[in-house]
């Protein structure tokens, strides 16, 4: 089973080199997508042995898991394996992906930061009220239309299989991105594993940058995205799927 770890960054020069020499002791092939950094992030990049893409300017973060999945298929990974460089997810967990991949019940293992209630783990800080809040609004909304059980829709820390992602046409650039891919995911009809990880918040300075900071423009802004993605697939999502959905403008 042939598995690379993808890892996208932006700015990242106080934890990329921390998290790369962790991130070697368990993956053997490593791409790491540079989102158009600005501080020193190439320079650090440039004394690891990993693959790097790139940006010249900040596409987004959604356009970067697209280039990871782009890369996986065209070198001929059978998984790829998605994560955070701010030392939010650990690194160790990555055997625990690469154990559920290998067991061959599903094709997105998603990691969940509230699989395992927040007092019965090693939880080290606590997320903002209004970002959890916003994580179980859209969560909740996800489960109830697409028939999932999800607990934690935003999670990075995920594995793919590979030729599962064939079928999809993802396109959304942003922070939204976890929408568009859990519709496509369902209408495809891809199986579905969430295992747990360490609820890990050791920067609360870390913003969206821009109107998404606002709390209540972010979770219009990912309704938004839902919604438009809904009516795209609704030929194949479950009736559940379009009720109520808002009156959008898609485009075209």
């Amino acid at each position: 089973m042939r598995t690379l770890v993808a890892i996208p960054v932006y700015n990242e020069q106080k934890y990329v080199a921390s998290v790369l020499e962790k991130v070697r002791q368990h993956a053997e092939h490593i791409l790491v997508i540079d989102d158009g950094s600005k501080d020193a992030t190439p320079q650090l990049l440039a004394n690891f042995p990993v693959e790097v893409i790139r940006h010249s300017t900040n596409r987004g973060y959604g356009h970067s898991l697209m280039d990871a999945f782009r890369w996986a298929a065209v070198d001929g990974f059978d998984w790829v394996i998605t994560m955070d460089c701010d030392e939010q997810h650990e690194p160790a967990s990555i055997p625990a992906f690469l154990e559920a991949a290998s067991e061959g019940r599903a094709d997105v293992i998603s990691g969940s930061r509230y699989l395992i209630p927040v007092e019965l783990q090693e939880a080290i800080g606590s997320p903002p009220p209004e970002r959890r809040g916003v994580n179980e609004i859209i969560t909740e909304e996800l489960n109830s239309r697409l028939g999932l059980t999800l607990t934690d829709s935003f999670c990075g820390f995920k594995a793919y299989r590979v030729a599962a992602l064939a079928g999809l046409t993802l396109d959304e650039q942003g922070y939204a991105f976890p929408m568009q891919f859990w519709v496509q995911a369902v209408a495809a009809g891809l199986r579905i594993e969430e295992i747990p990880v360490k609820l890990i918040y050791n920067d609360l300075q870390r913003s969206f940058g821009g109107p998404l900071d606002d709390r209540d423009v972010r979770l219009a802004h990912y309704r938004r995205v839902l919604h438009c993605e809904l009516k795209r697939c609704q030929r194949r999502l479950p009736s559940s799927a379009m009720r109520d959905v808002t009156a959008v403008d898609c485009g075209s």
